[in-house]
């Protein structure tokens, strides 16, 4: 018989989860989550947090950029690959600790899930991850005139994983965190053997 918890992993039919009944008020971070959706989670910004989720998603957009920062930018090429490997490397990390941590993602009838996930598994957010290492990485190759819109990216994606209801505040926290720690380690690596040439 399989491991209940392995069927986490996996879309379609899942083990049935301890739900609120629909009465109970809902508290603590789900309650965050219900005020955030009931404040923000509008057609238009449905849409657009679906759009991010779409382009984060394994982090594919993130890691497309990086091959075009490479191709573009021929004289820093190995940092932009480097930069890459790093956002590769800490969207690889989170999913790590999903598989550890198991926590499921939002259940709560003041709730509504309003994207698919590739799993049922919630801490820490994917997405926050890889965009906040993209952010810093990529941030520090564009200048840092670049640097307000990619910390903005990181705060709308954060805030988008909110609005679909697919996350708790502290898994977009901690994602955060991670992908911050991830890229911080990166650029130090990268920064000790500079390209010399093209």
């Amino acid at each position: 018989m399989a491991d209940t918890a392995d069927t986490l992993d996996r879309s379609g039919p899942q083990p049935p989860a301890d739900v609120p009944p629909a009465d109970v008020p809902p508290t603590g971070e789900v309650a965050v989550l219900a005020s955030v959706q009931g404040a923000l989670a509008s057609d238009t910004t449905v849409r657009v947090a679906r759009g991010m989720s779409l382009f984060g998603e394994h982090a594919a957009g993130w890691l497309a950029i990086g091959v075009v920062g490479a191709a573009l930018d021929r004289p820093r090429r190995r940092e932009w690959l480097g930069s890459a490997a790093a956002v590769a490397f800490a969207h690889g990390a989170s999913i790590g600790i999903k598989r550890v941590v198991r926590r499921r993602r939002p259940d709560h009838p003041a709730v509504r899930v309003l994207v698919g996930t590739p799993s049922r598994l919630s801490f820490p957010s994917s997405h926050a991850t890889s965009t906040t290492a993209a952010a810093v990485l990529y941030g520090g190759l564009l200048g840092r005139r670049s640097r307000p819109v990619a910390a903005a990216g990181v705060g709308l994606m954060a805030l988008s994983r909110l609005v679909l209801g697919v996350h708790y505040p502290t898994d977009v926290a901690t994602g955060t965190a991670l992908g911050a720690v991830v890229a911080g380690t990166a650029r130090r690596v990268i920064s000790r053997n500079p390209t010399t040439g093209g």
